[in-house]
């Protein structure tokens, strides 16, 4: 099975705010410990995991992709 993240790329960090339900900080608990285990990358906070995966979600929404190109 494939993760839909794969290696976090080295960026400078970004301080982000937002408040969780803290069944979704569970899950990101579970993905980053999932993640280190296939890519060996130890991920020291989940919550970094946040924006990769909102820049994965936006890559791969057709209709978001869509509606972009159609300047909307």
């Amino acid at each position: 099975m494939t993760l839909k993240l794969g290696h976090l790329p080295d960026t400078k960090p970004v301080r982000v705010t937002l408040d969780v339900p803290a069944n979704v900080h569970q899950q990101l608990v579970a993905y980053a410990e999932v993640l280190a285990r296939e890519t060996g990358q130890a991920v020291d906070e989940p919550a970094k995991l946040i924006v990769p995966m909102i820049e994965r979600f936006m890559a791969t929404d057709r209709g978001f992709a869509r509606l972009r190109r159609a300047g909307r």
